[in-house]
């Protein structure tokens, strides 16, 4: 009887033992795999930096312009010392504007060539103090009249655009940016391009301000991590 008796208590030491491995190991494995992943955030974290430098300025400007273009595209816009300048020289059919470092989040645009007149307008008439609504007026006027050149029917903008400020010097993305284009179709309405005047849906192209000089169509892909 004894023996039997010494015997079940061998067993249950036995599995008591092996039950507090077990949970040992599983406590171990859930450390480990907590440090793993608090490294890898960290690594990606790491990698992000501000946008603080004329260098910076003009690697995050440039991804707005597409890949093939961009060694040859002209950048320009505000420097880290305030003063609007041409950054980089181009000799392409592209122009790039670079984000504005003194206004929170981060957008910059690349435009055809032939849109710089019109671009360049706007420019003029804010630095004079014009209103959004004034400066929509003066160009109107101003593009009827055949003063202002519009450019060719069908020119692009491309926008890079996001809420964060802070972007990868390997890759030079921008921290949560996304893609929006713009072609720029003056006078052009719903009834001749056969688009809908209000978008019906995420991805989907509509025409804005139809109808005027700054008629043109919207496209907004998806984010990538909607894709």
């Amino acid at each position: 009887m004894k023996q039997i008796i010494a015997t079940i208590a061998l067993v249950g030491v036995f599995i008591s033992c092996n039950t507090s491995n077990k949970n040992e190991n599983t406590t171990a494995e859930s450390s480990v795999k907590e440090t793993v992943a608090d490294s890898t955030s960290n690594t990606t974290n790491n990698q992000l930096v501000a946008i603080d430098t004329d260098e910076a300025l003009i690697a995050t400007a440039l991804m707005a312009a597409p890949k093939a273009s961009r060694d040859s595209c002209k950048v320009i816009g505000y420097n880290m010392a305030g003063e609007f300048v041409t950054l980089k020289e181009g000799n392409n059919e592209f122009i790039v504007l670079a984000d504005n470092p003194q206004k929170p989040g981060f957008s910059a645009a690349c435009y055809h060539k032939d849109l710089e007149p019109f671009m360049a307008r706007g420019r003029e008439l804010k630095a004079e103090g014009k209103t959004a609504t004034e400066i929509f007026d003066i160009r109107e006027e101003e593009a009827k009249s055949g003063k202002l050149d519009m450019g060719k029917q069908g020119s692009a903008l491309h926008i890079y655009f996001g809420p964060d400020e802070l972007y990868d010097p390997e890759t030079s993305k921008v921290k949560g940016a996304n893609y929006r284009y713009v072609v720029y179709l003056p006078f052009a309405t719903a009834q001749s391009t056969g688009l809908p005047e209000k978008p019906i849906g995420s991805n989907h192209p509509w025409i804005m301000n139809p109808g005027t000089h700054r008629a043109h169509i919207m496209i907004s892909p998806l984010s990538e991590d909607r894709e």
